[in-house]
């Protein structure tokens, strides 16, 4: 079900560099930064101001093959925080879209982390179709989502 199952893995950073997007020394700057405050590489990336966040989701698209999907534009169902539950979608920035039988579509701006995938067909009991979008996309959508009624 996921797209880069048993291919061999780049890290994020190399595939920016790979695309010209970012330098060597940025990139180890990045990783300095990163050792210090922690966070994913990719954030670190954009706070820096080497990169911004479509940068990243465009490499990825581009890499393995995720689709990407503005969650920002799109209607959220309320029904979906059923499905995965506020501080998993936290934890693994993800935003359940939808389900249709034994499949659970979601949006995730890590769409490498195969641990939270695992986690949530476990939790779900249904294969993970996983969509690309930016940090702050899920950020706004677990927001809107999962706001108290």
């Amino acid at each position: 079900m996921r797209a880069h199952s048993g291919e061999k893995h780049k890290k994020l950073g190399e595939i920016l560099k790979a695309s010209g997007l970012i330098s060597e020394p940025q990139l180890q700057e990045a990783l300095e930064a990163q050792k210090g405050e922690g966070g994913m590489i990719g954030e670190v990336l954009v706070r820096l101001g080497f990169v911004g966040e479509i940068d990243i989701v465009q490499a990825l698209t581009a890499q393995y093959g995720f689709p990407y999907m503005p969650v920002e534009n799109y209607e959220l169902n309320h029904e979906m925080t059923k499905t995965i539950p506020e501080n998993m979608a936290r934890q693994y920035g993800v935003v359940p879209i939808d389900v249709m039988g034994d499949i659970l579509t979601i949006a995730m701006s890590n769409p490498l982390n195969d641990k939270a995938i695992e986690e949530l067909e476990k939790l779900t009991q249904k294969k993970v179709q996983v969509f690309i979008t930016t940090v702050s996309g899920i950020a706004g959508a677990i927001k809107k989502l999962y706001k108290k009624q």
